[in-house]
């Protein structure tokens, strides 16, 4: 009996519903997987449909068609290792999220997901039936238990499969990126290790789906919670990894331990990989957005240069007689240093034949909000022209801080097919665009230099929608307010909360208000890459009709 385990890994991107693209790229880590001599070659989770594919798996004909192609996965891979990969998988009429082990042409053996997520962006109680908690498979000289994502989340599946022989475990993943997932995953992993004496290999996917962003980062422990292995963040790998048998088991020979970037680098690449796995699976090769000389339009522009090459961008400062002469300036030279395409379009003579068209049904009245929205939803209605008639999808460009309290005009500058930074809070968009400023990596198609001016940075910011305007005269400071945010909308905090943080209690309920009547706008609002477990979208789901308010 050979005292040799060699896995080949598939840390890789699917795309979500394209069964045969995914069946190719599993061919490819298959056949990397033979000719390095591999016993088993592993995919994550869900793999051959991709995730997370949320109702689309209940469809019938997507059940059929997943059979089809597994079935023809299993003969193209008979000759060779044993291929395991994740699939929606019907057994009677239940629905399971299955791990199957292809060998000899056929299906071998089913490992069927036992605990279903529920929170979050996971909702599989709704689409999954339950598996029961079964044993290990059989692979070459050893017995593999495979506790699916959630599974190992828990003590139990691990147990039971440590208990019915399983001599290491191999964890397939489609595990989501939230800040300081990683540490999490770690951390419940060598709990796992600790509990089951078994050695443990996490696998997770990578690549962006709608607002998620699988970020890779696989590993693998051996007793006693010692880090074995350790893949890079956000990259694609195929690699082998090695288990010796002596007289105490299986142990996993030491490897490659890429090092992780800090949170920074981290939370930048995801929103990269977002916007440009975004584009490359719904079909856009080029991006536009409004570039106002602020910071947010900066660093979305930024964004879009290194996720898909300037020369797929296109800049487009669209200016009212209300657009500062350094505005001007400054978007200009944010285009120039990124070398993006730049166009003007001025609004003044388009603004001004809407205020005469309704000048007689707005006679007597005074000029408000309505006439500055007015400003940004000609913006949004040029810029989806230019979209339309270029092919160009629009990005827009409000940060969370403004997606929280509605600070954004509806069919105006929120427009768009994407947001970027729809997670992010304005106080990390400073510090972001001053950590690209000091930092390039080889995975950014951007230039090398400061792309945003420092001024751009420092000046206050501004919709410049009237007069002398600044953000400031609306909302707090936004110190205080992401501040705020942060309690109320990442730690579903209360007004209490608030005041024991120090803030004034009217300003919190201020804010708390403005969250609430904002909800019709998020719903109506672009996806965006997904940072924070208080994502708005599937983490946050809340009512549009609310009149509910904190008493406290």
């Amino acid at each position: 009996m050979s005292d040799r385990f060699r896995i080949t890994l598939g840390q890789l991107n699917p795309t979500v519903g394209d069964l045969r693209g995914n069946a190719t790229l599993a061919r490819k880590a298959w056949a990397a997987g033979r000719e390095a001599g591999a016993d088993l070659v592993a995919l994550p989770e869900m793999f051959i449909t991709g995730y997370n594919a949320q109702d689309l798996v209940m469809r019938r004909a997507l059940q059929l068609d997943v059979a089809d192609v597994i079935a023809q996965l299993a003969k193209d891979c008979a000759e060779g290792p044993a291929l395991a990969i994740g699939a929606p998988w019907v057994e009677g009429t239940k629905l399971y999220n299955a791990y199957l082990i292809l060998k000899g042409g056929q299906i071998a053996s089913q490992v069927l997901k036992h605990h279903l997520p529920n929170e979050t962006v996971f909702d599989e109680v709704r689409i999954f039936d339950a598996g029961p908690m079964g044993g290990p498979y059989s692979v070459g000289n050893s017995r593999v238990g495979s506790p699916i994502c959630e599974d190992a989340w828990h003590e139990d599946v691990a147990e039971t499969l440590a208990e019915t022989g399983a001599e290491f475990l191999l964890v397939p993943n489609g595990s989501p990126y939230y800040r300081g997932k990683f540490e999490t995953r770690l951390n419940l992993m060598v709990a796992r290790v600790v509990e089951t004496g078994l050695p443990l290999i996490y696998l997770n996917m990578v690549g962006g789906q709608d607002d998620q962003v699988f970020d890779g980062a696989s590993f693998a422990l051996n007793p006693g919670g010692a880090l074995a292995v350790q893949l890079p963040v956000l990259e694609e790998v195929i690699t082998h990894v090695d288990l010796e048998r002596g007289a105490a088991g299986w142990r996993i020979v030491e490897g490659e331990k890429a090092a992780h970037p800090d949170v920074w680098e981290q939370d930048y690449r995801v929103m990269v990989t977002s916007l440009r796995d975004y584009c490359a699976k719904t079909g856009f090769d080029k991006v536009l957005l409004g570039l106002s000389g602020g910071i947010d339009s900066a660093i979305v522009a930024t964004i879009a240069v290194d996720a898909l090459g300037a020369e797929n961008v296109r800049c487009v400062m669209l200016p009212s007689e209300y657009t500062s002469e350094a505005s001007l300036d400054d978007a200009k030279a944010v285009a120039t240093a990124l070398g993006c395409r730049y166009d003007t379009v001025p609004i003044s003579k388009g603004r001004a034949a809407i205020t005469d068209t309704l000048a007689p049904l707005f006679d007597g009245l005074e000029p408000d909000l309505t006439e500055e929205n007015i400003q940004s939803r000609l913006r949004g209605l040029l810029l989806m022209a230019l979209s339309n008639k270029f092919g160009e999808m629009l990005l827009t460009t409000g940060n969370k801080s403004e997606v929280a309290v509605g600070y954004a005009t509806i069919y105006g500058d929120m427009a768009g097919g994407y947001n970027p930074i729809k997670d992010l809070y304005k106080t990390r968009v400073f510090e972001t665009c001053r950590w690209r400023n000091a930092n390039h990596r080889t995975w950014m198609k951007g230039p090398e230099v400061e792309v945003i001016p420092e001024r751009v940075i420092d000046k206050p910011p501004s919709a410049e929608l009237r007069e002398d305007q600044k953000d400031s005269d609306s909302l707090p400071d936004y110190p205080d307010l992401d501040a705020m945010l942060e309690i109320l909308v990442d730690q579903a905090g209360s007004i209490e909360d608030c005041v024991a943080a120090g803030f004034d209690r009217e300003v919190a309920k201020r804010v708390e208000h403005l969250i609430y009547i904002s909800e019709y706008k998020r719903f109506q609002s672009a996806p965006g890459a997904r940072l924070t477990k208080g994502a708005f979208w599937l983490d946050r789901r809340y009512p549009i009709v609310n009149r509910w308010r904190d008493p406290s």
